[in-house]
């Protein structure tokens, strides 16, 4: 990982910390699985104010191109549950794909674990997109 551990921005990291703890009632197993390793990750996370973000970090709202070991390559947006569509390539943090890429940062590779297998990803290229979160959205 460039930076060590993974990067969350102060605000986003109080609304994924809310939105992991309320999803903790998963049956299946691959979304199980994936919010445990993301609450594990989520210990040792280093939290900026937003000033100090890093830009190359996938955060809330980024536009965010994975690229597989095994060939397949994906863009979309990261976003709140309330705002996923599979079908406009806007992907919801608490899926599989979603908590496996929070706080990764460019040229970064992820291991995770998804419903096919254990597969290892490479962040290709991440674009800020300006919006704000409200981080009272669970309140």
């Amino acid at each position: 990982m460039k930076y060590g551990n993974l990067v969350l921005e102060e605000k986003e990291f109080v609304l994924l910390k809310r939105l992991v703890n309320v999803s903790g009632f998963y049956t299946d197993n691959t979304y199980k699985n994936s919010i445990n390793k993301l609450t594990e990750e989520l210990t040792s996370a280093v939290v900026y104010n937003e000033e100090e973000m890093p830009k190359d970090v996938i955060r809330f709202n980024s536009m965010v191109t994975i690229q597989a070991v095994n060939g397949w390559s994906k863009q979309f947006q990261l976003v709140i549950p309330s705002q996923g569509d599979f079908k406009n390539s806007k992907i919801s943090i608490l899926t599989p794909m979603g908590a496996a890429v929070i706080g990764y940062a460019k040229g970064d590779d992820i291991i995770w674990e998804f419903r096919n297998g254990e597969q290892t990803l490479k962040v290709a290229d991440v674009k800020q997109q300006h919006s704000t979160i409200n981080s009272d959205i669970l309140l």
